[in-house]
């Protein structure tokens, strides 16, 4: 009697042990490989981490956003597989009907997908520094800090004045979570990158310096958004520095007044008492007005040979100019453009 009433004992423990396996197994199984994330969607969810995220601020944003459906699993998979204690930032992709196990893998990884930072049509540093941080975690204060700190921008061979030329416009791939400090470092290789040793020696040949270069694009840009001109335009600035004669840059008393508003220069701004007052001084400004574009920069280094020395924008407002070689074709050029403007009523 008491063998069986053992016998029983040993028989209800196995079944409820094999029970509880059984049941603990089909949860492991459930909890790791069945689809949790937007199983009722087609498309990615991105999800951005912030630099300093708990585990719990992940979880809540993922169940908060309905990007998963079981966050007692997702938190047992995270646990399970150490994820809880090593939440990484960044931007992650997540795909439709993706198990815990996947997720948990792909968020613990740190495999981010890249973020595309663009930047162009940029006059000023706070102009940059809003662009270029636009997309990414970094706000623009901390990265403007970064450009008007004269520490830190010596460090990379430039000035307070000069710095804008490290920045070559273009789309560049970072990581969303990349710090200030990173994107400085990596605008500065980018800039090491695109001054090859070709594009050195076409500068050495202007007698410029790469920095001289993007002051004097930032000008050619500035007068002319036809980037099959730009050449000439250069051409004629070249020449005039060849014989030391004034630049004559609208566009450069623009910067000094700091009014972009400025449709027409007039003689009382040629007046202005600034370093940047091509009017007034021979040679280049002391540094970019504007950050060139590629084919600013490669349009003074692929400059046009030609005798001009003067240029003044079309009567015709097609953005395009009439260029000369003397004082008085431009005069006859200048009279025509300015005619154009009185009867448009731009004064």
């Amino acid at each position: 009697m008491f063998e069986d009433k053992k016998t029983k004992v040993y028989l209800v423990l196995i079944v409820t042990f094999s029970v509880l396996l059984t049941s603990f197994s089909f949860y492991f199984y459930q909890a790791f490989f069945s689809p949790n994330a937007l199983t009722d969607k087609d498309s990615p969810y991105t999800l951005y981490i912030p630099t300093n995220a708990t585990f719990q601020m992940v979880l809540d944003s993922l169940y908060d956003n309905q990007v998963i459906q079981e966050a007692l699993t997702f938190g047992f998979v995270s646990k399970t597989m150490g994820y809880q204690e090593a939440v990484k930032p960044g931007k992650y992709t997540i795909q439709p009907k993706m198990n815990n196990l996947n997720l948990v893998r792909l968020l613990r990884s740190g495999a981010q997908t890249p973020e595309r930072i663009t930047f162009n049509n940029v006059r000023t540093k706070e102009d940059l520094a809003e662009k270029i941080t636009r997309t990414i975690e970094v706000n623009e204060q901390q990265f403007l800090d970064l450009l008007l700190d004269s520490v830190n921008i010596r460090k990379f061979g430039f000035e307070e004045e000069t710095i804008m030329a490290m920045f070559i416009p273009n789309t560049y791939e970072v990581w969303w979570n990349i710090s200030a400090e990173s994107l400085f470092d990596r605008m500065y290789r980018e800039y090491q990158t695109f001054w090859t040793d070709q594009r050195k020696q076409k500068a050495v040949e202007l007698g410029l310096t790469p920095i001289q270069v993007a002051t004097l694009a930032s000008i050619v840009q500035a007068e002319t958004q036809k980037s099959d001109e730009r050449p000439r335009v250069a051409g004629v600035y070249l020449n005039r520095l060849r014989i030391n004669m004034p630049l004559q840059a609208d566009p450069t008393l623009v910067f000094a007044l700091g009014d972009f508003g400025i449709k027409r220069v007039l003689n009382i701004h040629k007046e202005i008492d600034s370093p940047y007052n091509t009017y007034k001084f021979t040679g280049l400004p002391p540094g970019p007005i504007n950050l060139p574009e590629i084919s600013a920069l490669d349009a003074v280094l692929n400059f046009e040979s030609h005798s001009y020395l003067y240029f003044c924008a079309k009567d015709d407002f097609s953005g395009y100019h009439a260029f000369a070689t003397n004082y008085n074709d431009h005069l006859a050029n200048a009279r025509r453009y300015q005619a154009a403007l009185n009867r448009a009523k731009i004064f």
